[in-house]
């Protein structure tokens, strides 16, 4: 176990894991919002898993054929990390495509803009989000992608109350999660199901990403957010 792993080991068994901020949330707009009524696992790698082992299991390419990601379509890598979705993006779109790749880590993105410029891979910017904002542009994506980073945001009602603003009036957000607690870098699809209600999002479709535990889930975005004050955080 790595050392990171074992800070995260302690952290659960002590149970400060996600508690050891118990301020409520709140940014430059003011709002403040409940946190969650579970652990939230901490960043410990810009990368899931390798990516040869995902492109044997057809990860990417299976996510992207449910989701129709085509030519015009404005993605979204929201926690981008080592970049795995967002080259695959980059190519699939084309040099044309508008494609976001967020993280909150700064090293993160630096690595990433290094891989972008030896790959040859143009149309992506990069953004550097905050843990309860992802600070992209209003109305600028039709499809905002999460890969294996939901259980690690520090407060999911505020990232995707914010995140709202960001996202067309048709737009989408697409989460790939394993199908496990939060504090074993996972979340089960209810506890997802639940924390995205609360905010007013609507689950509109479901992929089991067999022979893995993993599992993509999409959403739409409500029409209208609900007052901060009604949301209410989910058991897992």
């Amino acid at each position: 176990m790595t050392p990171r792993r074992i800070i995260a080991a302690v952290l659960v068994a002590t149970g400060l894991f996600g508690a050891c901020q118990r301020h409520a949330s709140s940014e430059s707009d003011g709002l403040t919002f409940p946190l969650p009524n579970r652990p939230v696992a901490p960043i410990i790698s810009p990368a899931y898993s390798d990516e040869a082992t995902r492109d044997r299991d057809r990860e990417a390419e299976r996510v992207f054929e449910r989701l129709g990601v085509r030519s015009g379509l404005r993605v979204a890598d929201l926690g981008a990390g080592e970049g795995y979705y967002t080259v695959r993006l980059a190519r699939r779109l084309g040099p044309g495509a508008t494609v976001y790749a967020e993280d909150v880590d700064p090293t993160f993105l630096k690595g990433l803009q290094a891989r972008l410029a030896r790959e040859g891979l143009t149309g992506v910017r990069t953004a550097l989000g905050a843990p309860q904002d992802p600070k992209l542009p209003a109305d600028s994506i039709d499809l905002a992608l999460l890969s294996h980073v939901y259980h690690e945001i520090e407060n999911p009602f505020a990232f995707m109350y914010r995140l709202r603003r960001s996202l067309a009036p048709d737009g989408r957000v697409a989460i790939v999660e394993a199908d496990r607690l939060t504090q074993n870098h996972g979340t089960p699809p209810a506890l997802l199901r639940c924390e995205m209600a609360a905010v007013g999002y609507r689950q509109v479709d479901f992929l089991p990403l067999a022979p893995t535990e993993n599992y993509l889930a999409v959403f739409a975005p409500p029409a209208r957010l609900p007052p901060v004050e009604s949301i209410r955080p989910c058991l897992q």
